[in-house]
């Protein structure tokens, strides 16, 4: 029963994804700003630093793909992406400590690199025309704050859940 979580947690948190999505923009001070929820590749880089690599990047790649067909119709972007920061982020834990506040540093630095690779791209495409400054301030740093709150709330028992399958699989392996 336990081996099914993990894929009902990245199930929950794909369509989670959606609807906290919803409730963005808000305006604040006369502003638009766009906080765009991160949470199913948050889970997949702790499941890459804390339990399976090669899952974590099977799951990206799988969940990439139908966000790319279902919300943005251009196939290869997260595809592309998910599966690439779970590689970085498996390959990081080699150099160094598993500790949690490093893992959410890392995930948050993983987060910033995926925004700004999307920007990047759609800029590259015209599909944007934001400056850099502008996308900074109206989207990437609220994103950065709104993706801290969640791994503050959740991030533990994400480390938890994740070393609690490993230590079962281990145990059944070694049985």
């Amino acid at each position: 029963m336990v081996r099914y979580l993990i894929p009902v947690v990245v199930i929950v948190l794909f369509f989670a994804e959606t609807e906290f999505s919803l409730f963005s923009p808000i305006e604040w001070q006369g502003h638009l700003i766009y906080l765009v929820p991160r949470f199913l590749i948050l889970f997949l880089i702790f499941m890459a630093i804390y339990y399976d690599r090669k899952k974590a990047m099977i799951y990206g790649l799988i969940f990439g793909l139908i966000n790319d067909i279902v919300y943005i119709d251009i196939i290869g972007l997260y595809t592309f992406l998910y599966p690439f920061i779970c590689f970085i982020a498996g390959s990081t834990v080699k150099y160094i400590h598993q500790h949690l506040v490093v893992t959410t540093t890392l995930s948050l630095v993983l987060i910033a690199i995926i925004e700004v690779a999307l920007y990047q791209f759609f800029a590259l495409i015209g599909f944007t025309d934001i400056s850099f400054a502008q996308f900074l301030n109206t989207r990437l740093i609220p994103t950065m704050i709104a993706n801290v709150i969640f791994l503050v709330l959740l991030g533990g028992g994400f480390k938890y859940l994740l070393e609690y399958r490993s230590y079962q699989r281990a145990n059944r392996s070694i049985l």
